[in-house]
């Protein structure tokens, strides 16, 4: 386990290697963010609430459901890449599993963009735009614990989109595929609660609600109670299945592998 800890290490430290693009990133985050803020306030403009939602907890929600949409890309671009340029093939008989590297990469990358995206978004947010606190320490508890959860849930989906490489080699359109359906499915645009009835049913048997919908539904009350943690028990049966099935594309894909490049 030592050694996937070096690794994550490792990818904090070349994530802040570079300033000018280190801060780049931060501006573009808050840039982003005000124009989410405003835009909100131009839909409320003459109304109250919007499906029973207030103009506050409105804009708590998609302040945090833009920060919790940064950690759901996982990292299974980087595992396609390896897989076109036949240096997995190299990583395949290095003496670690690659699966269990790539996860450790993208806790990484999340650590690193909670210091350079999400801090100073939930600084400025508090101070400027008034967002709302957790309604309850229960409930701040929870959406940390509901966070993790979605965080991995986002990782493990994503890989399956890297393992799907072994066989069409070039993933870009699955992975456009990937970011529109998680970007709408996940809550990440507009709250999974706010959708037509029909669609709500459709997404509750889907995994995504559980990347961002679940832990900002959590901190703004939206879910409380026992309906909290039931929606947690079914993040970590997501996050189980999403497992199992990337092994068995894994293995199956292991099997015979078809080298291109190196």
């Amino acid at each position: 386990m030592r050694k996937y800890v070096e690794m994550m290490k490792s990818q904090i430290k070349i994530q802040t290697a570079y300033t000018a693009w280190f801060w780049a990133s931060t501006a573009s985050s808050i840039m982003r963010m005000v124009i989410i803020y405003f835009f909100w306030h131009a839909v409320y403009a003459n109304k109250t609430s919007i499906g029973e939602m207030s103009l506050d907890t409105m804009i708590t929600y998609v302040v945090l459901a833009m920060m919790l949409g940064i950690y759901v890309s996982g990292i299974g671009n980087q595992l396609s890449g390896n897989i076109r340029d036949g240096s997995i093939a190299i990583e395949l008989m290095r003496p670690y599993d690659l699966l269990t590297k790539l996860v450790a990469l993208d806790l990484g990358n999340t650590i690193s963009s909670l210091f350079r995206d999400a801090l100073p978004m939930v600084v400025i947010a508090f101070i400027f735009l008034g967002i709302n606190p957790p309604t309850s320490i229960e409930g701040a508890i929870l959406f940390l614990i509901s966070v993790f959860l979605g965080i991995l849930i986002g990782t493990q989906f994503d890989l399956i989109v890297g393992v799907l490489a072994f066989w069409t080699v070039n993933v870009w359109g699955l992975r456009v595929l990937r970011e529109a359906i998680v970007l709408f499915f996940s809550g990440s645009l507009i709250p999974i609660s706010l959708f037509p009835q029909w669609l709500q049913t459709v997404s509750q048997f889907l995994p995504f609600q559980s990347m961002v919908y679940v832990p900002v539904s959590i901190y703004t009350g939206i879910i409380s109670g026992t309906d909290a943690y039931i929606a947690m028990a079914i993040q970590v049966f997501w996050l189980v299945a999403i497992f199992i099935i990337v092994r068995i594309f894994w293995a199956l894909a292991i099997r015979k592998v078809t080298i291109f490049g190196g």
